[in-house]
């Protein structure tokens, strides 16, 4: 919500082609309230914003000329672990997504990436994603770079800004050629854009209050956090300033839908 406590940017997208959204949550409770969030926070009628369950089976060939852009969601999956410890689901899904990106950036196809696709881009390209920088369940200043300030699909978003953040691997050097775009002081690499149109974040642009303790409850026991201290991560959650990361979805679809 914006500052005035309105969605930012609402958008009435009721025309064009559809956006895709893949999602790699084997949680059915996080699945659904992930495709919720999104739907919220892009403005799209459901019929524009088709989603593939990445862990659910193989990925169909896409055209992804059908598609205006592509938005990559979270997941509890993480790409730098030793492949011995992946399950095949995990190991085949990075296959996929891994093919896929080599489509996307060589297209400079319209993507998005949010904390498991900053992951999946920044190895694809060779950056270097280990857990030095993992953040818990929580709230954090995010702030722009000078190029951050410049960019489209940060238009609106103050320099600094709240943001929910939960993951156990972060971005520790950029991919070569990666345009750095926010930062934050627990985590260097917050936002990166790769030639025009490739984005990831590692903050969550879908997560509000209510999303953020939907989603700290679901993962309780996933390592995120101690699970004892749940109720003080709902706590602080809910007495966090998180107001503008969503206008990067709602940006993200204005400027290719």
């Amino acid at each position: 919500m914006g500052p005035d406590g309105r969605d930012p940017a609402p958008l009435n997208a009721v025309a064009g082609r559809p956006f895709l959204l893949l999602s790699s949550r084997p949680e059915d409770a996080a699945a659904e309230q992930e495709h919720a969030s999104f739907l919220r926070f892009t403005g799209l009628p459901a019929d524009r914003l088709h989603r593939i369950r990445l862990e659910a089976g193989p990925l169909p060939e896409l055209d992804l000329d059908a598609y205006a852009g592509v938005v990559l969601g979270g997941s509890p999956f993480n790409s730098s672990d030793p492949p011995e410890s992946k399950s095949a689901v995990q190991l085949r899904v990075e296959r996929e997504v891994d093919a896929l990106l080599g489509e996307v950036v060589a297209r400079d196809v319209p993507f998005l990436g949010a904390c498991y696709g900053i992951g999946t881009l920044g190895t694809h390209l060779g950056g270097v994603v280990d857990r030095t920088y993992g953040e818990p369940v929580s709230a954090v200043e995010v702030s722009l770079t000078e190029e951050g300030r410049r960019d489209p699909l940060l238009a609106g978003v103050p320099e600094r800004f709240g943001a929910f953040v939960g993951h156990k691997e972060a971005c520790r050097e950029l991919p070569p050629g990666a345009v750095l775009l926010a930062s934050s002081a627990t985590c260097p690499v917050q936002m990166f854009r790769v030639r025009q149109n490739v984005y990831a974040t590692q903050f969550h642009p879908e997560l509000d209050v209510d999303g953020l303790v939907a989603r700290a409850r679901i993962y309780q026991h996933a390592g995120y956090f101690p699970p004892d201290e749940l109720d003080q991560v709902v706590a602080l959650a809910e007495a966090a300033e998180v107001h503008e990361p969503a206008r990067v979805l709602a940006n993200f679809v204005a400027r290719y839908g």
